[in-house]
């Protein structure tokens, strides 16, 4: 009797193993690290996408060129989670980190084919990325929180090659004012900070607010279109009557009565309008909507009023005007009063913007961009957030390090010397773990249009001789101290890269086996086989 084969998983499955997986996870995840190089650093170059419904996004940034590419592939979507953890943790530095995983995955394949084991790979690797953080803590500059100065040069390092760089040294101030600004005893949320963009005028017009910028207009013509020493307050019910929650049927009989019956919501409104003019205010911020006969009653006591303001920016008004968000029409009070300078609606071309500016004392701000078109706005906001990021990551650790590569190829120099030190095989991990790192001045080098291979050996002579803040200015074209050409980066960008990076890498090395399903098998809940899976197609 011929045996039946056993058959473990239905016939929809697709199974790579062995080699074939390795390889084919580490060449994925290298084509993500190669389709992003170019963007790199302030000679970088940006990429074009276009969606299938023609919306078009010019950027350089790592972590949105990924998002908007919408990648399948299992093992390039973990490069993709990296940048977008590394946008969130620090907000600068997504390219960086998917480059090294990239080049870490790349130098050990050239250990696989000399027949070391992915695990010991994986071991020299995790030895190799502990050390980084140990000589980062060496090495890193303390900072005063109150050194405004690194602070800026801190921001403008993180902008230039963003489409910024004619008014980085303007971004930068207004980006440390904010964050100055909303902090409170020592904490910093970036959710403080309003980003609001309008088109037109030039992105040096760009401004920072002491208050909040909303994209609403007053609901009247008839109210006023300034208010000074305005008087505000914010409110979460809506200025209209509540109409029943089930369907209700009145029966008139007589004229007296629907006449009675349409008084009775005039007094309704009436009332409520009553209660906003005894508190003394002269703005009304509404969450929910306002009756037209309220709106007249406020256009006629010369109260400026806005509805349907979202949520977000109701609370960004509380924390900038010292107000507080009431929620009962019974409960308003001149306690609960905001205050501000000026309140104004603003038109920039087509666009009306309600202007909330002067409070003493705002914990809340905007940053105003304004720029010729959506693209150029759009590559402003990213710029301007990460230099958010990196300041607000500089105050929280006070520790920097030099930028233009010179950190890498310092970190690069003292892990050959440590690996030296390993008798196994993981020193030959902890060699090309090395060289990963030096991949990123050799990039920087070559989107510049210099020679990576000449750049490489000058820096690496340099810090030979105890130069360990000597950098790649990219300004200059020229090897030089890169603290003095104020090209500083937070401490925090490199841990974060070094620490996600090895880890990825270690997590696809230890990958021997791919099974994935096309979805019509019980093991659908594993996901489509993307396209490129099957070994031949690498």
């Amino acid at each position: 009797m011929s045996e039946k084969p056993v058959v473990l998983m239905p016939e929809d499955i697709q199974r790579i193993m062995g080699k074939d997986a390795q390889r084919n996870n580490i060449l994925a995840a290298r084509m993500v690290a190669e389709m992003i190089k170019t963007t790199l650093g302030p000679k970088g170059m940006d990429k074009m996408l276009v969606s299938p419904t023609n919306e078009i996004v010019v950027t350089n940034d790592g972590v949105t060129i990924l998002e908007e590419m919408q990648i399948e592939h299992p093992a390039a979507k973990m490069m993709v989670n990296i940048a977008k953890t590394q946008d969130i943790e620090v907000g600068d530095g997504t390219t960086s980190v998917v480059m090294i995983a990239g080049k870490l995955l790349e130098n050990a394949e050239r250990l696989l084919d000399q027949k070391v084991h992915p695990t010991i790979i994986a071991k020299g690797y995790k030895i190799a990325a502990e050390k980084c953080q140990e000589i980062l803590n060496e090495i890193s500059i303390r900072i005063s929180p109150d050194d405004e100065e690194i602070l800026r040069q801190v921001a403008m390092t993180a902008m230039t090659g963003k489409g910024a760089e004619g008014s980085k040294e303007k971004f930068a101030g207004i980006i440390v004012k904010a964050v100055r600004q909303i902090e409170d005893n020592g904490k910093i949320d970036l959710n403080d900070i309003k980003i609001e963009k309008s088109k037109g005028e030039g992105i040096s017009d760009t401004e920072l607010i002491s208050g909040i910028v909303m994209d609403k207009e007053r609901i009247s013509n008839d109210m006023p279109s300034v208010i000074k020493n305005a008087r505000i307050v914010m409110v979460d019910f809506p200025l209209e009557l509540k109409n029943p929650e089930i369907d209700t049927k009145i029966s008139v009989s007589s004229p007296e009565q629907l006449q009675g019956f349409l008084n009775q919501e005039e007094r309704g409104i009436r009332e409520m309008v009553g209660k906003v003019k005894e508190t003394n205010a002269n703005v009304v911020f509404c969450q929910k909507g306002i009756d037209d006969f309220a709106q007249y009653l406020l256009s006629k006591a010369g109260i400026y009023a806005c509805r349907r303001v979202a949520r977000s920016d109701m609370e960004k008004l509380a924390k900038a005007t010292g107000g507080k968000i009431v929620s009962n029409i019974n409960e308003l009070s001149s306690s609960e009063l905001g205050n501000a300078e000026v309140v104004e609606e603003v038109k920039h071309g087509n666009d009306s913007f309600t202007y909330v500016r002067g409070c003493k004392n705002p914990k809340a701000v905007t940053i105003l961009i304004h720029g010729g078109t959506e693209h150029v706005l759009d590559e402003i906001e990213r710029a301007i957030k990460d230099g958010l990021g990196v300041v607000t990551s500089s105050l929280k650790t006070r520790l920097v390090v030099p930028g233009g590569g010179a950190i890498e190829i310092e970190l690069a120099q003292r892990l050959r010397h440590f690996g030296q030190s390993l008798s196994g095989r993981e020193q030959l991990a902890v060699e090309e773990f090395a060289s990963a790192l030096e991949f990123i001045p050799a990039t920087l080098a070559e989107n510049a249009g210099l020679d990576p291979i000449d750049v490489l050996t000058e820096l690496k002579s340099k810090h030979d001789s105890g130069e360990r803040n000597a950098g790649l200015n990219l300004f200059t074209n020229k090897i030089e101290n890169v603290l003095e050409a104020k090209i500083i980066e937070p401490y925090k960008i490199k841990t974060q890269a070094i620490n996600s990076a090895s880890e990825v890498a270690n997590m696809i090395l230890r990958i021997d086996d791919v099974i994935a399903s096309s979805g019509k098998g019980k093991m659908s809940g594993m996901g489509r086989m993307p396209p490129g899976m099957s070994g031949e197609e690498y």
